[in-house]
């Protein structure tokens, strides 16, 4: 064997991974790993299979198709009163997480230094390490996992490059509010910050509370990568699809590095989408969808000895369970799976340090026969 020596030593398969493997291989209910169990849309699966038919088989332009981006414009443009030029300021992607890569691939140097706050979705602090950026993180603690905003100005000297965030929050539900962003807007007023702003979920806002987006504030709007998923947004998380806004002198860097990276993305499926945005009724309802599910499944978790902590947004529940045990969240998370069937992510998995509040996350985006499942195995803890 050759020796290697690895960029990132202390990296090992992601728990989602491991967790959805694990509850495959003991026939468990899977809520571990963040994808629905029923199909997208049948007109959307259509809208490909006609694409295909129609020749669209071939390379789409390394940007993306522009009728896709000009859809993509349209639809940010009504959501959040932001123009964005879907020539210079779109970028159709392989799915959120290769835009979160490529964001900070594009703009992240040795040493530059990274404000993230843990938990947080586990794509961040590897690609940060690769880029020889130096992670500085903030925990956040449950029930309402609000960020310090005094923590945060703390964090800031002149290394900092970068603030990333992300809301609809994987994996504790939670929100930015408004005086989240008069806070963020203060700290890096006059300042050379970047922000990566993860909103894979934002079609997945509760009891008609607002999509705080950073294309809703100009000042912010001008400094951030906003990534969104199409996967996450039309149930077609296999798809991988997703897309980047940012303004031309930001969308100039990354495209650099999108166009080594994949080049382009899948043809039939930008078609496809493309099509069926026109219909804004495919993502405006997604909110009373999602939260009838939200609802059905924390009444049914009431149930249960776990304790549930608020969900304001995206498709996922987090229970604490002190009442139940003391064991760490990874290990109870295993049992779970083996003894119960039921297999969740363990929020530890979320924390560089592995930091264990005795929080377990479940995904409800699944069918209510799934639902109903879980939630009579879970009774029986």
């Amino acid at each position: 064997m050759i020796p290697v020596i690895s960029k990132l030593p202390q990296t090992g398969t992601t728990i989602f991974t491991v967790m959805s493997a694990l509850a495959a291989e003991l026939g468990a209910i899977n809520l571990s790993q963040g994808f629905p169990d029923y199909n997208c849309a049948p007109e959307l699966v259509e809208l490909v299979n006609k694409a295909m038919q129609n020749g669209h088989n071939q390379y789409a332009p390394m940007p993306g198709l522009m009728a896709l981006r000009e859809q993509i414009a349209i639809k940010t443009e009504k959501l959040y009163g932001a123009v964005y030029n879907p020539d210079t300021e779109i970028t159709v992607t392989a799915g959120g997480t290769q835009a979160v890569f490529t964001a900070i691939s594009a703009v992240i140097h040795p040493n530059d230094e990274v404000i993230i706050f843990e938990p947080a979705y586990d794509c961040y602090a590897p690609a940060i390490k690769l880029m020889g950026g130096v992670v500085k993180s903030l925990e956040l603690d449950p029930p309402d996992y609000r960020i310090a905003w005094d923590m945060v100005k703390r964090l800031i000297n002149g290394k900092t490059k970068m603030i990333i965030l992300n809301s609809p929050h994987n994996p504790t539900a939670t929100i930015l509010r408004k005086e989240d962003i008069d806070e963020l807007s203060a700290l890096v007023k006059n300042q050379d910050i970047l922000i990566l702003s993860d909103e894979v979920y934002e079609h997945l806002i509760y009891d008609n509370e607002v999509h705080h987006s950073m294309a809703r504030y100009p000042e912010l709007q001008q400094r951030s990568f906003i990534v969104s998923s199409f996967g996450k947004t039309f149930h077609a998380t296999g798809w991988k699809m997703g897309y980047c806004l940012a303004p031309a002198y930001l969308m100039t860097e990354f495209r650099k590095i999108h166009q080594f990276l994949v080049f382009s993305v899948n043809a039939p499926m930008q078609h496809a989408i493309a099509e069926y945005l026109k219909d804004e009724n495919t993502y405006l309802s997604l909110p009373d969808f999602f939260q009838q599910k939200r609802d059905y499944f924390r009444e049914g978790l009431k149930n249960t000895r776990f304790q549930l902590l608020p969900c304001a947004g995206s498709y996922f529940q987090s229970v604490t369970y002190d009442a139940i045990t003391d064991e760490k969240d990874s290990d109870y998370a295993i049992r779970l799976t083996k003894e119960i069937g039921v297999a969740s992510i363990p929020v530890s998995a979320f924390y560089r340090k592995g930091t264990d509040k005795h929080v377990l996350r479940f995904c409800f985006a699944k069918r209510q026969e799934t639902i109903d499942k879980a939630v009579d195995r879970l009774i029986k803890v």
